[in-house]
């Protein structure tokens, strides 16, 4: 693992817990400014697409959140996509520190939003 805070150490494992409970592609957790933190995993029904960064901003924005501090994503793909960075700098703004990582919860790169 690269060299993250304690705090985003307790997002990863929450994400790896996460997607390894639902079983789907990806696990996501975020810290809100408020240090409250969401974990989810994908949603893929017919009818309903979510990523699991989608997921989780739904779930801060839902709960009254004003701002997001951390996000980690373990995923087999290459990295965040393009439409979850907007989510995330939408909700956020710019600088949002993300984590990305294997599905062990090994953390290859962190990039800002």
């Amino acid at each position: 693992m690269t060299d993250i805070s304690a705090e985003d150490r307790k997002l990863v494992t929450l994400a790896r817990a996460t997607r390894s409970r639902t079983g789907g592609p990806e696990g996501a957790a975020l810290r809100d400014s408020d240090g409250r933190t969401y974990a989810a995993a994908t949603v893929a029904l017919p009818s309903l697409q979510v990523s699991a960064l989608g997921v989780c901003v739904a779930m801060a924005v839902s709960s009254g959140s004003r701002g997001l501090e951390a996000a980690v994503l373990l995923t087999d793909n290459e990295g965040v996509s393009p439409f979850d960075l907007d989510v995330l700098r939408d909700f956020g703004g710019e600088g949002v520190t993300v984590h990305v990582g294997d599905p062990r919860g090994t953390i290859s790169r962190s990039q800002t939003t």
